[in-house]
């Protein structure tokens, strides 16, 4: 099934009323009978992790709550029925968990590797979701970094501040916190996705401020990635730049007014 895009097989899935989790190489969608009930991808934090990392739970409930209800498939339930979470709020950081794994998920690139029938998550019921919505919002998400900057590498990428940056050098102001915690944790050897899970909190949101402070200079422009063979990448890397000529020309103006 690895010649099919991810979200079309999933879409495809979700006609059939399929339950069990497709797998690929950026995450796994779990579906029960046709809509999206939990995506999981390396690239995002998962709800523990934001819940404990915005002060709402303590880590040791979250592993109560796992350890306790996790067999049954019915960790969320536990965390409401116990007090630990309102419904709202449980429904809200999942919907928010599974909008920004489903980003990363269902990039364009990605295909299944497999699906795995009848299986479930140990979360339990939520707020299921639409294959087509979330199919959708990975779009719409695509489109806005691409508005800000449309950079790919910059995503996955260790995130590497540029020597001197003024943040409010040319731009009226500086970065926001939510930006200045990206470069606090910037040491030129973390990615977004890592500082994403050390601030736990959407991964998403990291990578639109990563693309926004290389918008504004403060961090460095990795090179885009390109499929030429290793014997062409010398001949290449002496010339300028093809996946996106507009960005990098205007790369190559900044870094050679900065030199004046």
């Amino acid at each position: 099934m690895t010649a099919r895009r991810f979200d079309t097989a999933l879409v495809e899935l979700a006609d059939d009323h399929a339950t069990g989790a497709l797998y690929g190489r950026a995450g796994v969608v779990y579906l029960c009978d046709g809509v999206v009930v939990h995506v999981e991808s390396p690239s995002a934090p998962d709800l523990g992790v934001r819940l404990i990392a915005c002060g709402r739970l303590d880590p040791e409930v979250w592993r109560r709550a796992v350890a306790e209800a996790g067999r049954d498939r019915r960790v969320g339930g536990f965390l409401v029925e116990h007090g630990c979470l309102t419904r709202g709020e449980l429904e809200l950081c999942h919907l928010g968990a599974v909008f920004d794994a489903g980003y990363f998920t269902l990039l364009p690139e990605s295909r299944p590797t497999r699906f795995l029938s009848g299986a479930s998550h140990w979360l339990g019921p939520v707020r299921p979701v639409r294959a087509e919505v979330l199919r959708r919002e990975a779009g719409r998400r695509r489109a806005l970094l691409d508005r800000v900057w449309p950079w790919p590498a910059s995503d996955e990428e260790p995130v590497v501040p540029r020597p001197g940056g003024d943040a409010h050098s040319g731009h009226g102001t500086g970065p926001t916190r939510s930006q200045r915690d990206v470069l606090e944790l910037a040491d030129g050897s973390r990615t977004p996705a890592q500082i994403a899970w050390l601030l736990g909190r959407s991964a998403f949101t990291t990578v639109l401020d990563v693309r926004r402070l290389a918008a504004a200079g403060l961090i460095e422009t990795p090179r885009q990635r390109t499929a030429v063979p290793t014997a062409q990448r010398s001949a290449q890397d002496r010339l300028p730049q093809t996946t996106a000529p507009d960005i990098s020309l205007l790369i190559r103006l900044r870094d050679a007014l900065e030199a004046l």
